[in-house]
């Protein structure tokens, strides 16, 4: 983070801007991503509700269309026989970029369709390559913090987008063509300067060019899998409760925002370090009994700012999950980083591919069943997280093998 010192804020900015490092680049690429799914994703809901007057059951489909290229990351592998992992996750922010830049010229359910589907394949083949370019490049043993300091660089991307739409929505009477092409542009020129001004990182460790799936990861799956029901709960259907049962309006949605990304870009870094210091095991059970509790609260709740509150709070306990990649970063084979993060992302986008257009017509009949159910996910999460090791390590990666280990 910068010190903000004002004798060392220009001498930092002439560092930043000279640093050719990798965790620059990473930190380049996530302000890229940012611009652009930060603002579709601020937008996308009053769009689909206002702009075009979809229904809780098309947009729940539309939610479906938009995880498919996730369900696919596993392709990701295949495009490495001839793209090297840097130049894919460059071409994939280029198409999430051009994606949103063209979502506000189709205002019809067909047409969102299609552009949703553009944009997300750019957005998820690029975390799916992302995520193994953050476990090869970072140090282990800095891992928590400098996922953390990531995650505070996206806070501050999405403080600029959600603040720029906040103040100059109705101010300048800004329309959702307008919007969605000068973020797209944006994310597009940072693509270019990463593609120009960065040189290609040699790898550290030559990954396996195919899928990668081992037993003894299958409780990184299974969190994989359920983090991907429980992202739904929130990114579906509690902004779709904001909007629709709230009435909240672009800007105050973008205002939640907002509040969300200030305590991601204050705090993320020190919830890393705290990860680090206390442990992959209770950083998540403590995501999610807070989650359960949240849910639980959705499904009764009828306030507009106990809603809104309830929403600021859900989305603290996102920076915990930096827990579940590095505790697979402890017990994984450096070779087997880029193999199972398309695998991964293909089992986390099971749930992400059923949880929406299903519960989207269970939110028809009942609002409150949705987010209830999103509660007995957060309990099977629970039990999942604590068959974590304290210090989980390759043949020590649940805490089954270190008792069978402890009987011998």
């Amino acid at each position: 983070m910068l010190n903000v010192a004002p004798m060392n804020v220009a001498q930092q900015l002439r560092t930043m801007a000279a640093d050719r490092s990798p965790f620059m680049a990473l930190a380049l690429m996530t302000v890229a991503m940012q611009l652009a799914f930060a603002a579709w994703y601020a937008l996308a809901k009053n769009f689909a509700v206002d702009g075009i007057g979809m229904t809780g059951a098309e947009v729940g489909l539309q939610e479906t269309i938009r995880e498919i290229p996730g369900f696919l990351a596993f392709l990701v592998v295949y495009v490495l026989l001839v793209m090297r992992e840097q130049t894919l996750a460059l071409a994939s922010l280029a198409l999430l970029a051009i994606g949103v830049a063209i979502t506000g010229f189709f205002p019809s359910v067909w047409a969102f369709y299609l552009t949703t589907f553009l944009m997300s394949l750019g957005f998820h083949y690029f975390e799916t390559v992302n995520q193994s370019l953050k476990l090869q490049w970072l140090p282990r043993d800095q891992a928590p913090y400098l996922m953390g300091r990531l995650i505070a660089i996206a806070a501050a991307a999405q403080l600029v987008v959600f603040g720029l739409i906040a103040l100059v929505w109705k101010g300048l009477s800004l329309n959702f063509e307008t919007a969605f092409l000068l973020f797209g542009a944006l994310s597009f020129t940072v693509v270019i300067f990463l593609w120009r001004a960065f040189p290609m990182f040699r790898e550290t460790t030559q990954q396996h060019k195919k899928l990668i799936i081992k037993k003894r990861y299958w409780l990184f799956y299974a969190l994989r899998f359920m983090g991907g029901a429980r992202r739904q709960i929130f990114t579906v259907f509690a902004a779709l409760l904001m909007v629709e049962k709230f009435g909240y309006d672009v800007h105050e949605v973008a205002l939640l925002f907002l509040i969300n990304t200030g305590f991601n870009m204050l705090f993320a870094p020190t919830i890393g370090a705290l990860i680090g210091r206390f442990g992959e095991r209770n950083a998540l059970r403590l995501e999610y009994v807070g989650l359960f509790g949240v849910f639980v609260a959705y499904a009764f709740v009828s306030n507009p700012y106990a809603a809104a509150a309830l929403y600021v709070i859900d989305h603290m306990f996102f920076a915990l999950a930096i827990a579940m990649n590095t505790y697979f970063q402890k017990i994984a084979d450096p070779a087997d980083m880029a193999g199972t993060a398309g695998v991964s992302f293909t089992i986390n986008h099971i749930a992400a591919v059923l949880v929406p257009v299903s519960f989207g017509l269970i939110w028809l009949a009942s609002p409150s069943l949705v987010f209830l159910l999103g509660a007995g996910m957060a309990a099977i999460s629970f039990v999942l997280s604590s068959l974590i090791p304290r210090h989980p390590e390759p043949g020590f990666e649940t805490t089954f093998k270190r008792a069978a280990v402890a009987a011998e």
